[in-house]
């Protein structure tokens, strides 16, 4: 009726690869979610950087606050948009949401 020591020791003794079996689910877990949410957000990241940084003279930008205006100046950190006529506003270049319309250069007629 009761158990002996000798069996009780010899019930707990798992091996190392019980021990290893049991982080599988959890490294699984890691695996999905770096390839669901993490990498996405990276390459978000990224492009949104590539963009701002791209951003020039003309292009109409949209800025996190909802604000629509056309580029009048770049600066370092800074631009200027104008968002009425005669009306121009500094907004910082991170702030910015999307480019709506890219003005490209103007090709040289031969």
């Amino acid at each position: 009726m009761f158990v002996t020591p000798a069996y009780a020791q010899a019930a707990g003794g798992a091996g190392a690869g019980a021990a290893f079996a049991q982080f599988i689910p959890l490294i699984l877990i890691f695996a999905i979610m770096y390839f669901l949410m993490i990498r996405p957000q990276q390459k978000r990241l990224k492009a949104h950087r590539a963009m701002v940084e791209a951003v020039k003279k003309g292009d109409q930008v949209i800025t996190q606050g909802g604000i629509m205006g056309k580029v009048t100046s770049v600066g370092e950190d800074q631009l200027e948009v104008e968002i009425a006529q005669g009306v121009r506003v500094r907004v910082i270049r991170s702030t910015l949401a999307q480019v709506v319309n890219k003005t490209e250069p103007v090709a040289a007629n031969s």
